[in-house]
């Protein structure tokens, strides 16, 4: 089991596999499982184990009312019957199901859903059913508190780094198991009650009968968080449809030739935009003061240098490839398909700043940043405002902010804390920069929406 876990010993699997293989029993058999390879470069399972394999898959449920059916599979009638405080115990169980499909799927919303990606699995949802029993046979009284610590802390809570996103599964646990639900008062989701006592098939059968359709509603959600898992299935179903268009020039008329025309008008386009590099030399003899500000110019400059150096030899290469001068290689066959597809290069991403866009606004954004360091590298002097987002390394800037002031006012730096106010001007509003701190812009609020006439987020 688990045999992506021993990839160096796969090798001497097969090799053994090969032994057996011969004058062995004809029913003989061997069951592997693994996880789901994340990328093409974690496939482990050596090719002739695959190619004389049976592969059978198990895919992940989608949606409320899968994950929800899946949660309750993991139990039977024999776990409802087996605790004696019968009604406590199933209406608990059943909120912690409920409470499992929400953290599982809750993943597809993005940022808006979790922060970062977390393992949860069903061993921590049968786990915490078995805290459940054991507390409930101890105490005659449900223990809500401890439950929710053991569950929210411990159980799915050990997987969680972040602070806000265990705050998040603190809050569910605080409306999905309380008093109230022994009342018949709880509603798992608008238009969804807790069930009552009922065996094992009731409670699938439930299932089907009242759970409402699925929205973003049902992990207390705004309807518009769906907006953006929408966007981004469509624009992964397009793209899957665009890779798969013939490459070759047995495809038919407008084929191979119109992908190199493609290709070839791009590269010339993004070559001749794209501007020269830095001249570090002379900028750092321009630098009178090396102040805070000036250092992480002179780095974010560095950083340009190399990422522009990078596309500028890559895109050479793949010209004079593509005209015969030089033989195609895997790199520039892949960077060829990248240009092609609208996708940002692996070889640019690796020395790029962090960005989700297509190519096309990848490149105008990259142009943009450029602009921006040639007007602050003129005089070194700190801009009017700072394009936050635009930096390699947004931290550097914050930094910078904290030393330039620290200096100034002869502050401790392990005291100094960061305050962000947001004004009511727009970017072209300042002529010039503060006498402490900094002007930023380029920053967008997700999940709700800033009112500049009371200064206030709304949801």
């Amino acid at each position: 089991q688990n045999i992506h876990l021993v990839a160096r010993w796969l090798s001497s699997l097969e090799k053994k596999l090969e032994q057996h293989s011969e004058g062995s029993h004809r029913d003989f058999r061997v069951f592997v499982s693994a996880e789901p390879a994340p990328c093409p470069e974690s496939h482990v399972i050596p090719q002739g184990i695959l190619e004389n394999s049976i592969k059978i898959t198990s895919e992940a449920p989608t949606g409320m009312h899968a994950n929800l059916h899946k949660a309750l599979d993991n139990f039977s009638q024999d776990t409802l019957e087996m605790c004696s405080q019968e009604k406590e115990f199933r209406s608990i169980l059943f909120a912690l199901c409920y409470f499992h499909a929400v953290l599982a799927e809750r993943r597809k919303f993005g940022p808006q859903g979790w922060n970062r990606s977390y393992p949860f699995s069903a061993g921590d949802l049968t786990i915490s059913v078995s805290v459940l029993y054991n507390y409930l046979e101890a105490s005659s009284k449900v223990p809500y508190d401890d439950l929710r610590y053991l569950v929210g802390e411990i159980m799915y809570g050990g997987h969680i780094t972040d602070d806000w996103d265990r705050r998040l599964c603190k809050t569910y646990l605080e409306e999905f198991i309380k008093p109230e639900m022994l009342e018949g008062e709880l509603c798992l989701a608008p238009g969804f009650p807790l069930p009552g006592n009922m065996d094992y098939d009731g409670y699938h059968q439930y299932i089907d009968d009242a759970l409402p359709p699925e929205s973003p509603h049902l992990y207390g959600l705004h309807p518009n968080a769906e907006i953006g898992f929408l966007t981004q299935r469509s624009e992964q179903l397009l793209r899957t449809v665009l890779e798969l268009q013939p490459r070759d020039g047995s495809a038919g008329e407008g084929g191979a030739g119109t992908r190199e025309e493609t290709v070839q008008a791009l590269l010339e386009e993004m070559l001749e935009k794209l501007t020269d590099e830095f001249n570090m030399a002379e900028l750092m003899a321009k630098v009178e003061e090396r102040t805070p500000y000036a250092v992480v110019a002179l780095q974010e400059c560095e950083r340009m240098n190399v990422l522009t150096a990078e596309i500028r030899r890559s895109l050479v290469e793949l010209e004079l490839g593509l005209k015969g001068e030089l033989t195609m290689t895997s790199d520039m066959e892949s960077l060829q398909n990248s240009l092609f597809l609208d996708t940002v290069p692996e070889s640019w991403v690796r020395r790029s700043y962090p960005s989700t866009a297509s190519l096309g606004s990848w490149f105008a954004d990259l142009l943009a940043r450029i602009n921006e360091l040639e007007a602050w590298t003129r005089d070194f002097s700190l801009p009017s405002t700072l394009w936050l987002g635009g930096f390699f390394n947004p931290q550097s800037i914050l930094t910078a902010v904290m030393q330039t002031t620290a200096r100034k006012n002869k502050w401790p730096l392990d005291k100094m804390t960061l305050q962000c106010d947001v004004t009511k001007k727009s970017r072209e509003d300042f002529a010039s920069a503060p006498r402490e701190g900094a002007y930023v812009h380029g920053l967008f609020m997700e999940g709700a929406r800033w009112d500049a006439q009371v200064s206030s987020a709304r949801l």
